[in-house]
């Protein structure tokens, strides 16, 4: 697997990305992609709903639920034409509801949503031609797991409203956690009965059946058939259900330029930006696993293009934002996908749903809904990584995803992305400054008591020091001291005035120094300072056995 950038014209580069990936196909790969198209579908119709009830507020759930299949649809085509690789699957995501509720409980509303849905396209398309795809890879993995176990949180805690038939309301997610403990003592017991039952479906559901039928989507039918042959939606059990969506892949409401003027662009600006790195995380993210899956290339610059053009496009359906999904992607890979066709399948098997299961959508409650994205928040935890964090005691890759993750919990996305990265510069400036300097005994020359100093890291002007400090706390004094800079991978030019006062030091006791091991690289930086003829070239040997041979001959 690998990561192409290549500096050709895009539609030509396209050109040929396309027909590399289609030469030699035939029918046989043609049917391959079919299945796998509507497998995927499966998987992505109750996704589509579930992340699409919970990008809007109660008053637009049906807005909601149908951008979601919309944007699933319109996704599947735009995206899997244009993406960077023959195996992406995009559509509504975790990460992007979490964003979106916000945005429509504010002043603008659903318009609001549909500009910062058309900006972040318009941002992602232009880090795609500046070629910024692989700035992705700068954030370490413990920020983008702890921003993905944050994202779980906040997804599950917005459906304990669903999830316990109550209302739950509040800009933030700790102000939302406050007013369901404020209103638990309101929980329909039904409601949650039926949500508890779609979990426990999805976990003991057999993993060898989820090849054919998705539990996410068994779930569905069998809340749904109850929903329909009970009457659970009628005023004697009072069940919320979808009631009804659009037999269209446009949406009541769309975006609408007129309606935007210069302070909507301002007040959704921050939004965009935020939905803007998220798609760009998570379709790098995804695009660079599913390629070492499937081992093909993977060009990110090419997938931000593509998933700048879908949600630019994408409002004007009344879509929510898309992005490429590891869980639908890896979904395709393992059911055979051959070709960037299949994501055009799957939405062609979304809109047959759409318009002949419409009906039954209607009935599916918000209860099952709400126990398909408290499972799914479960399941996107990397709890393989976290625990190996923890079993190995690797303290700041656990700093850093705690800190993640409760920012992200607490704050705005980007905010927690950016201290999460801001947090693991720190640490890696501090990883960086650090040196290890001991001193050690030998019996090198005859009659001498000799002592290597050896120095392990980089040197920079805040260590420095940490060469006297050593020779200081040394248990005794000795007639020569050798300064072994064999592991020292850089030095500071501020670290040379240091590194004259220990030597100063030395001949105040009356001893002898050499250094010894100093590679091309660091000497290149100490010349820069005249340092070999402020020590004198005399004393800095090559190696450890350069000068005991020099020093045994005198």
């Amino acid at each position: 697997m690998s990561i192409t950038k290549s500096k050709r014209p895009f539609f030509g580069h396209y050109k040929k990305i396309f027909v590399n990936e289609f030469r030699g196909y035939s029918g046989k790969k043609l049917v391959g992609d079919i299945a796998a198209g509507i497998t995927v579908g499966a998987v992505a119709l109750p996704l589509a709903l579930a992340f699409g009830a919970a990008s809007v507020d109660a008053a637009h759930a049906a807005i909601g639920i149908a951008g979601g299949l919309i944007t699933a649809i319109m996704a599947g085509i735009i995206s899997g034409l244009l993406g960077g690789g023959s195996f992406q699957i995009s559509g509504p995501t975790g990460a992007m509801a979490v964003v979106l509720g916000t945005i429509v409980s504010g002043k603008y509303g659903i318009t609001g949503m549909f500009l910062a849905t058309f900006m972040s396209g318009l941002v992602l398309l232009l880090c795609g031609l500046l070629r910024f795809g692989k700035l992705v890879q700068f954030i370490p993995k413990p920020v983008v797991t702890g921003f993905t176990s944050g994202i779980a949180c906040v997804i599950a805690i917005g459906q304990l409203g669903n999830a316990f038939g109550v209302s739950v309301t509040g800009e933030t997610t700790i102000d939302k956690v406050m007013c369901f403990f404020s209103n638990i003592k309101d929980t329909h017991v039904l409601t949650l009965i039926l949500t508890a039952v779609v979990v426990v479906i999805m976990f003991v559901y057999p993993k060898k059946w989820g090849k054919y039928v998705p539990a996410s989507l068994v779930s569905l039918i069998i809340l749904t058939a109850a929903s329909i042959i009970f009457g659970l939606s009628g005023e004697k059990y009072g069940i919320r259900i979808i009631d009804k969506i659009p037999r269209s892949i446009i949406n009541d409401e769309v975006l609408n330029l007129k309606n935007v003027d210069l302070e909507m662009i301002k007040s959704v600006a921050s939004y965009a930006v935020t939905i803007s790195l998220l798609g760009m995380i998570e379709s790098l993210l995804c695009g660079t696993c599913a390629a070492a899956m499937k081992k093909e290339k993977f060009d990110s610059n090419v997938e931000l293009i593509a998933q700048g053009v879908a949600n630019m496009a994408v409002p004007f359906f009344g879509g929510v934002p898309s992005t490429a999904a590891i869980a639908r992607t890896s979904v395709a890979i393992k059911s055979g996908c051959n070709t960037r066709l299949t994501s055009v399948f799957q939405s062609l098997f979304l809109i047959l749903c759409m318009f002949i299961l419409n009906p039954v959508i209607a009935q599916v409650p918000y209860a099952a809904l709400a126990g398909v994205l408290i499972v799914t928040a479960i399941r996107m935890n990397d709890f393989k990584t976290i625990g190996s964090y923890f079993k190995q005691k690797l303290y700041e890759p656990l700093v850093l995803f705690f800190v993640t993750m409760f920012a992200t919990i607490i704050l705005d996305l980007t905010y927690a992305i950016l201290i999460g990265v801001g947090l693991s510069m720190v640490i890696m400036i501090k990883n960086l400054a650090s040196i290890k300097v001991t001193v050690e005994e030998e019996t090198l020359i005859e009659n001498k008591d000799c002592a290597v100093v050896y120095s392990v890291g980089a040197y920079f002007f805040a260590n420095g020091r940490e060469l006297l400090k050593a020779i200081e706390k040394a248990n005794k004094q000795y007639d020569t001291y050798i300064f072994s800079f064999r592991g020292v991978v850089f030095v500071d030019l501020s670290a040379e005035e240091d590194f004259l006062e220990a030597i100063e030091y030395i001949k105040s006791k009356g001893a002898e120094y050499c250094f010894v091991g100093i590679n091309d690289t660091v000497m290149q930086s100490l010349k820069q300072v005249g340092f070999p003829e402020k020590v004198g070239k005399e004393h800095i040997y090559a190696n450890l056995e350069e000068y005991v041979k020099m020093a045994s001959n005198k």
